[in-house]
């Protein structure tokens, strides 16, 4: 067989034809063939040649849909925002981003896997608490944000509680105690100095709620 010589567009038509079937049919109901026949003639070993299993085409589509609209480097080039705009603008940048918002969800219930809980927790750690602590920084430099002294524990705190403290199948909880987690990371961060959760965050964070628990 000869060797694929554009790997890369091999790799983004899984990719592109995957999510597409994630978001139409669901997750769970799409199965690895579902996939391979909407490849347009690439076949099964096509697949796993790139992907182990449909799990690492999901985990896959989220980095990309992260890194192809990072919302940190976009408010980067923002003019005029304080440290903590540019942290609250990130937030309400990953709402905006509905596919990556699909996917997020849909990833929620791999988290019980031990090795998928760990690869989250790392990539949590070593790619969004960097740059969060690079608008830390910002903010304690332009006075947006007082009295923090240790910017780069804050930023690995915050992605453990916002990214991962509220996740069920990590911390089982109901909807309502679910609601009452976001309404204490508000006034714990308010008491900290911290006041990343504005009206429209937090209610962009009960959204979020409510449509999680229709899945």
């Amino acid at each position: 067989m000869p060797r694929n010589k554009y790997p890369e567009e091999t790799v983004q038509k899984i990719l592109d034809v995957s999510l597409k079937l994630f978001l139409e049919k669901g997750y769970e109901e799409t199965t690895v063939l579902d996939i391979v026949n909407n490849l347009g003639g690439l076949t099964r070993g096509a697949f796993y040649h790139h992907f182990k299993s449909k799990e690492e085409v999901l985990d896959a589509l989220g980095d990309k849909l992260f890194f192809d609209n990072n919302p940190f480097e976009k408010v980067k080039k923002e003019k005029g925002l304080s440290g903590l705009e540019k942290i609250k603008k990130v937030i309400k940048l990953q709402f905006q981003n509905q596919e990556l918002q699909e996917v997020n969800t849909m990833s929620i219930c791999l988290l019980n896997n031990p090795r998928i809980l760990a690869d989250f927790l790392q990539k949590q750690q070593k790619m969004i608490a960097p740059y969060l602590e690079e608008l830390f920084r910002e903010a304690i430099e332009d006075g947006s944000i007082k009295n923090i002294k240790y910017p780069k524990s804050l930023a690995s705190f915050f992605t453990v509680m916002v990214d991962v403290w509220v996740i069920p199948s990590i911390f089982p909880c109901s909807q309502e105690e679910l609601i009452e987690k976001i309404y204490f990371l508000k006034e714990l961060f308010d008491s900290m100095g911290i006041p990343v959760m504005d009206e429209e965050i937090l209610q962009g964070s009960l959204q979020q709620i409510k449509h999680l628990d229709r899945e």
